[in-house]
């Protein structure tokens, strides 16, 4: 793992929520471009991103976190203590039993784990780990264009589109803080991308969109404060 006598020339992303699908894809993107990589899975069974690790020559490190989990975030920071993160990204998401309910058929059960895992949590991770990223470093998490209030004309994916325009407002709250000295955040919208989520039935694919999401990424290093971006850096309405 890297430590403070880590060359600053390697620079190092922890991606949590990079098990399978549009995260690992996105480890395996930074890994292409040189970067060290952390990424966190949520148990201890073999996942997409094992198999990434066993050929990344030792520049993929694997950490265990459910950032439901107040205890578990605590034990990863404590773990990454002295570790240097140009860049942290959560990516999480999860949706109701029935993607396309109304808000009023949704059960208590269902909206609090959606908004637990798609607002609260990102949310706890980040304000855990914010010490360890640098002025110079970007803090972001994965969005979706069906959080823009503004887009908003066709509706459906109640629950879903509120849980993500809550993770906008808690990151805007959170910039907010840091206003006199802004560093680079990001909310990205990737776009309808075939993942387990997303659906067999969704336009784009990983492999020509995280390509795209990294650029954005990176490029956003070299610009402090807070942006809604897709994936061709283009800003999103909020």
């Amino acid at each position: 793992m890297p430590n403070t006598t880590q060359q600053v020339s390697v620079k190092t992303a922890l991606i949590v929520g990079a098990s399978r699908g549009l995260g690992c894809a996105i480890a395996a993107e930074f890994l292409k471009r040189g970067w060290h990589v952390i990424g966190t899975v949520r148990g201890y069974e073999r996942t997409q991103l094992h198999d990434l690790a066993s050929e990344a020559d030792g520049r993929l490190t694997i950490e265990t976190l459910d950032i439901n989990s107040a205890d578990q975030i605590a034990a990863l920071r404590a773990r990454l203590a002295g570790t240097r993160i140009d860049l942290l990204f959560v990516n999480a998401g999860t949706t109701t039993r029935d993607p396309v309910a109304q808000i009023d058929a949704v059960t208590d059960a269902e909206f609090l784990d959606v908004m637990h895992t798609n607002a609260l949590s990102p949310m706890r991770v980040i304000e855990a780990l914010q010490d360890l990223v640098p002025d110079t470093g970007l803090i972001g998490a994965m969005s979706s264009g069906q959080g823009s209030i503004g887009n908003n004309e066709q509706g459906m994916r109640e629950a879903y589109r509120a849980s993500k325009a809550a993770l906008n407002m808690l990151l805007r709250c959170f910039a907010a803080r840091e206003r006199e000295h802004p560093r680079p955040m990001a909310l990205i919208a990737p776009g309808w991308i075939r993942t387990d989520l997303g659906g067999d039935k969704a336009p784009y694919t990983l492999e020509e969109t995280v390509p795209l999401i990294v650029d954005v990424l990176i490029a956003k290093r070299d610009r402090p404060g807070i942006e809604y971006l897709d994936r061709f850096g283009e800003t999103v309405p909020w």
